[in-house]
């Protein structure tokens, strides 16, 4: 499960920490850290795909979140069980009951 998540992660963390520092132009001397070269990729981007290079950024968003949620899904999935007894806990402590098992 750990592989699972660093190779969704790592992906994500790398595009996002290129897109935050080219967009504000924090390139440390790095030509593709720029803003021109932002421009100019999300420019090539538009072209590939037919549409205004500025949606492309908000659509990138969305499928991380769906990605995202998908994941999450995966995780809750394997972990159902674990979840499932932290629920009847929580709700053992909240009204107040002993809840039992129904298996």
């Amino acid at each position: 499960m750990r592989y699972l998540i660093a190779l969704w992660l790592a992906p994500l963390v790398l595009f996002w920490g290129w897109f935050g520092l080219s967009f504000y132009d924090v390139n440390f001397g790095y030509v593709l850290l720029t803003r021109q070269a932002h421009d100019l990729i999300f420019q090539l981007y538009g072209e590939v795909l037919g549409i205004d290079p500025a949606i492309i950024p908000m659509m990138i968003v969305k499928a991380c979140i769906f990605d995202g949620l998908i994941v999450l899904a995966i995780v809750a999935f394997r972990r159902r069980r674990t979840i499932a007894a932290w629920v009847r806990a929580q709700r053992a402590r909240y009204l107040g009951t002993a809840s039992s098992p129904r298996m």
